[in-house]
Parts: structure tokens; C-alpha cells; sequence
């Protein structure tokens, strides 16, 4: 078959682009395809849109630190939430206009339209066929929002509307949260709304971790009014739209709906690609390869529903487009797994999590920075860190945390956990003093009393650094 293109990229955010990157290196006889707004999720209406409000929300809650430090007239200050909010789109509209100019010079192969499959080779976009020697389907997420609800549409917005409004409404209930909500509320919260939190399990933010856990419920609490493990009901009364969960109700104005985002894979046509999917229409794909079964075939970031995190994504991409330039595909080890939650203290998980831990075969160290002096200073002493070794080495594999700058704690571990290190191994790096780093060197130090009996200094004899480099 003679092909028009040689690859055909469906979709153009973060891993339709990276992969867009990869094929270039290879071939200029491409097509970027794509379905709605430019921009990628993550510029438009997630990390970043997002963090500028956290950042705004975190700087007025800290107003309530000042009197502990012997600061006064915290009380006085205010917060124009509208102000707020236009700063926002402002970050958002920069950081999406970076974004664009990587498909500026692309002319027609920049295809504005939808795009299924009629066969492995062949799409149909805008109503016109298109054979192409490959296919990489990037075609991200989004929010979900259950059927049931369509009802109350003038009540609901997403994180896709979020950063679009104006103002914020004086009342809101947050349902769902995961990492999106717990963010969302926490700074929706801090930035003077009154906000409940609802979501059907007992877990917050993605923590499978127990101590964590109840950590992460405490310090919510104390901000806000938190219904977990039951499902929400709306209902529309004169005030508003009533939220219930269990025995516990509200009236708001608007009603978050974070519940996890799903695949963009209906419309796609995939039953026409001989693939086996799975239950919710995602075809079964090598996850080191990104290939779908031994087709020309390649799925990557949100569209696969594997892990939705950005530098996830653009991996993704890279491997896709990677393989899609070649004969054969070529297998890529992951990066250690690394997941952060942007609340205050922010919540991290690295490696393998609690959940998914032989607990008997672990040793844990914890750490808990309630009274750890340099998070002490910052006013910051709250949160716990669990590290997980294995028993039968002592290597680092997993951590889970609530902890005051924990998005650093939680990138150190992630290089310790990939280079293999082991507990005694950790305790060889440097830890400046006074830094909230040396909770985590406590931690660590715990698991290593645990599994030796060796009670000299941490750093390597000069005889072992020479043995090692003879190997």
C-alpha cells in the first residue's frame, strides 16, 4: 500500500507533541491531526492554571502564620479573588502561547478535525481517507462527569471551567477528592470560599498508606468540612443545589466535579483496527514499546489511561513517535513512579506505594515533622514520611508522604530508589543542617538500624571506595 503520509499523530497535546518531536528527527512527511482546543491539558486547564492559584491561595492563608513569628496586621489584608483569577488566565494564556508555537510552521500538515480509523492504515479525517505507514493516538482526557447529572449542568464546572470564571462563588462543594480536588479545595478554601469536600472513599489525594493517609484527612479537616465514604447526591432546592453524602448535606453555588478524567478513545473507530480492547474501549498496548498488539499501531499519554501525569505523557510520546520512526520497535525501561499532590504540605507518592507492598517483606522507616526544627521555624511542622526498604537488602523502593516541601523530598527519593540505593548506601549522601531534608535522613536512618547492627559512622572506609572502583 502506498502510503500519503508516514505517520499520522492524533492529537497535539503534551504526547501527540512530543512524539511530534521524535518524528521530525526522522521524516517531514507526517500529519499532525486534532480534535478541539490547541494548547495541551496541562497548559490550558491543568498543572499550570492550577498551580498559579495555589500559589495566590497559599500566599494569603500564610497571613495567618505572621503573629507566630511576631508579625502583625495579617489580619487586615484581603484578597481580590477576581484579581486572582486574571492573574490566572494571564500565566495560563503565556504558558499556552509557548505551547502553540511548536505547531506554527507546520502548514497543512496541521489538520484541525476529526480523525477514526477505518483500517491499521487508513483514517478518515474531515471526511476524506488518509493512509498513513503509522498511527500514533495521543488524544488525552477528560473530566468525567456522571450521565445522571446533565441535569444540573448550570450547577457543575470542571477543571476545564475553572479557570474560566470571572468569579467565584461564595459557596462550593468539591466531589471527588483525588489529587485535582484535594488541590482545588484546599486553595478554593484559602482563598476565602466556603468549601465541603465529598468523595465515596475513605482515601485522599491517591494515598494508599494508612498513617499517611489519616494525615492527610486531619490537615483537610482543619480547613474545611470533609464527608468521605459515601457516594453524592444533588438535588435542586431555592437556594442553590443541595449535595448530601450519608447523613451529611449542604446548599452551594457551584459544585466541582473532580472525579478523574476519561480517555478521549470513543469516536476513534478502534474496533476497526483488529485490537483487542479492554472494558472502557482502550486497545491492550505494550506500555515499554507503547505499540498496540504487532499493529502500526501507538498509544500514549492520557488517551491509554495508564498514568495521566505530564512527564508521563511526554515519555509516552517520545517512545511512540520514537518507535513509529523505525522497523522495529524498541523496549524502554520507565522512570521510577512519581506522583505530587500540590496541597500544603504537599502529598507525595515515589516508587511502589503502600498498596502495592508484601508489607511483611518491608521494613519502614517514618519520620513525622511535627517537631522537626527547621520545618519548625517555617511554621510548617505537621506531616509524616514512611520510606520502604526491602528486608532482604535493604534497598529503597517506595515512599509515601504529607510533608512541608515534600515535592523535593519526594525528587530525592525517586534518584535514590533508581540508582538501587540501600538504606546504608542513603545515609552517605550529605545532609545540610538545618533543612527539612534531615527528616528524611531520619527516616531512612530508622530503616538501617533495623536491618544491621552496625553502629560506626555512616561514611564508606577508604578501603571499600577502593575495592568498588577495582570493580
Amino acid at each position: 500500500m502506498k502510503h500519503d503520509v508516514d505517520v499520522a499523530i492524533i492529537g497535539a497535546g503534551s504526547a501527540g507533541l512530543s512524539a511530534l518531536r521524535e518524528i521530525r528527527r526522522h521524516t517531514e512527511n507526517f500529519v499532525l491531526i486534532n480534535h478541539g482546543a490547541y494548547g495541551t491539558t496541562c497548559a490550558r486547564v491543568g498543572c499550570m492554571p492550577s498551580k498559579a492559584l495555589i500559589e495566590a491561595a497559599n500566599a494569603f492563608h500564610h497571613r495567618h502564620r505572621l503573629p507566630e513569628m511576631g508579625i502583625s496586621g495579617g489580619d487586615r489584608l484581603t484578597v481580590d479573588r477576581a484579581g486572582v483569577l486574571h492573574r490566572v488566565r494571564t500565566l495560563r494564556d503565556a504558558f499556552v502561547s509557548y505551547v502553540l508555537e511548536r505547531t506554527q510552521d507546520l502548514g497543512e500538515r496541521n489538520i484541525a478535525g476529526h480523525a477514526r480509523f477505518v483500517a491499521p492504515h487508513v483514517l478518515e479525517v474531515n471526511g476524506a481517507r488518509l493512509k498513513a505507514g503509522r498511527v500514533i493516538i495521543a488524544t488525552g482526557s477528560r473530566p468525567i462527569v456522571p450521565p445522571a447529572w446533565k441535569a444540573f449542568r448550570e450547577y457543575l464546572i470542571t477543571s476545564d471551567d475553572l479557570f474560566e470564571m470571572e468569579l467565584l462563588p461564595p459557596r462550593m462543594a468539591v466531589v471527588g477528592l483525588g489529587s485535582v480536588g484535594a488541590e482545588m479545595a484546599q486553595a478554593l478554601s484559602r482563598l476565602g470560599i466556603e468549601v465541603t469536600g465529598f468523595d465515596r472513599v475513605e482515601q485522599v489525594a491517591g494515598v494508599t498508606d494508612p498513617v499517611v493517609n489519616r494525615a492527610v484527612v486531619a490537615m483537610l479537616k482543619e480547613e474545611f468540612p470533609l464527608y468521605l465514604g459515601s457516594n453524592a447526591e444533588l438535588h435542586v432546592d431555592g437556594a442553590g443545589v443541595r449535595v448530601s453524602g450519608g447523613a451529611n448535606a449542604v446548599t452551594v453555588d457551584k459544585v466541582l466535579v473532580a472525579l478523574g478524567r476519561r480517555p478521549n478513545v470513543d469516536g476513534l473507530s478502534l474496533d476497526q483496527i483488529g485490537a483487542e480492547l479492554d472494558g472502557d474501549g482502550i486497545p491492550r498496548y505494550d506500555p515499554r514499546t507503547m505499540q498496540v498488539g504487532d499493529l502500526p499501531v501507538y498509544i500514549a499519554g492520557d488517551s491509554n489511561g495508564h498514568l495521566p501525569l505530564l512527564h508521563e505523557a511526554v515519555d509516552e510520546g517520545h517512545i511512540a513517535g520514537y518507535n513509529a520512526s523505525r522497523e522495529r520497535p524498541e523496549c524502554f525501561q520507565r522512570r521510577t513512579p512519581l506522583s505530587i499532590v500540590f496541597t500544603d504540605p504537599n502529598i507525595a507518592a515515589v516508587g511502589q506505594v503502600f498498596g502495592e507492598l508484601n508489607v511483611g517483606e518491608m521494613v519502614i522507616g517514618e519520620f513525622d515533622f511535627s517537631d522537626q526544627g527547621r520545618a519548625l521555624m517555617a511554621a510548617e511542622n505537621h506531616g509524616p514520611l514512611r520510606v520502604y526498604a526491602d528486608r532482604s537488602d535493604g534497598r529503597l523502593v517506595g515512599a509515601e508522604l504529607c510533608a512541608p516541601r515534600g515535592e523535593h523530598l519526594a525528587h530525592l527519593l525517586a534518584c535514590a530508589i533508581h540508582e538501587r540505593m540501600t538504606a546504608q548506601e542513603f545515609l552517605r549522601l550529605p545532609f545540610y543542617h538545618p533543612t527539612v531534608e534531615e527528616g528524611m535522613e531520619s527516616a531512612v536512618r530508622k530503616i538501617a538500624k533495623r536491618l544491621t547492627d552496625h553502629s560506626g559512622p555512616d561514611l564508606a572506609s577508604c578501603e571499600s571506595i577502593w575495592n568498588e572502583t577495582q570493580h
